[in-house]
């Protein structure tokens, strides 16, 4: 990791890797920037790879008045990207990080050469059971009752939990309990982040989307997982055409986290637009 930047009432961690073109890397909920570690050999031959741990997520310190609604994340996604001096740059992005990301983009005009959209966010459609999760971390005790159902291995594998992540069940092994899930039941303040987080997801801004792709002047590329029932591809589909230039690229035997399940796919899916839009 490289030293934390001060960003509105957050200390936010972050880590460099490679050299080249600027790419900004922002991870969905409730993961961190790990979860870039699979594509990053292969992007970080050709680009400085800038990977964040958004507030309420991973390492980054949150203040108690910390806003972590997406419009607060989108400005301090977009401040910390001027602190790290990149003045033009491309983003890959995924779940609510890639919903964060095409606020920044639709801001920053043509310094965002390129956007690519793992699964993520639909105007219009509210995957399972993040609504109902948000309804419960607002009510108290929030803390010890996700993490209860966090400590049960049947929920972890099942469609509440990591079950729509992965076309193989079997990736929610031990390796990714101790990644993503033991942090959260370690520290109470971590877990009190992702809930917050969780929190910020505005579905008023969701539904706004199509407005903000329109003002997205640089290249977009999908790329889909195409067995998530999170995001389902038949709605990701009608999407592509709400930008100015943008296409869709189907990875199959994916879901949710196809960048973990599928990196070479994905890392090659990503390098052909940025060669393209370079």
């Amino acid at each position: 990791m490289e030293g934390p930047v001060d960003v509105d009432s957050c200390r936010i961690v972050w880590k460099r890797e490679g050299s080249g073109p600027p790419l900004l890397l922002v991870h969905g909920w409730p993961l961190h920037s790990s979860t870039w570690d699979g594509v990053l050999p292969h992007l970080s031959r050709t680009h400085t790879c800038y990977a964040p741990d958004l507030p309420g997520l991973g390492e980054t310190q949150w203040s108690d008045d910390a806003d972590l609604s997406f419009a607060a994340q989108a400005r301090r996604l977009a401040k910390l990207v001027d602190t790290l001096g990149l003045d033009r740059y491309s983003m890959i992005a995924q779940d609510t990080g890639a919903t964060i990301a095409r606020l920044v983009a639709a801001e920053h005009g043509e310094r965002v050469g390129a956007l690519v959209l793992l699964n993520t966010e639909i105007p219009g459609h509210r995957p399972p059971w993040i609504p109902l999760f948000q309804k419960t971390a607002a009510l108290p005790g929030s803390v010890s009752s996700f993490s209860l159902s966090l400590r049960s291995r049947l929920f972890l594998r099942s469609p509440m939990g990591f079950g729509g992540c992965f076309h193989d069940r079997a990736r929610i092994d031990d390796a990714f309990v101790a990644r993503y899930v033991a942090p959260l039941l370690r520290d109470r303040r971590r877990m009190e982040g992702a809930l917050r987080y969780l929190r910020g997801i505005d579905w008023s801004i969701v539904d706004g989307l199509s407005a903000a792709h329109r003002r997205i002047t640089g290249r977009v590329r999908l790329v889909w997982g195409t067995e998530d029932p999170t995001f389902p591809l038949e709605r990701a589909r009608p999407m592509v055409d709400q930008f100015r230039n943008a296409d869709l690229v189907e990875v199959p035997r994916a879901r949710l986290l196809l960048h973990e399940e599928r990196p070479d796919a994905v890392a090659a899916a990503v390098s052909e637009v940025l060669t393209a839009a370079s």
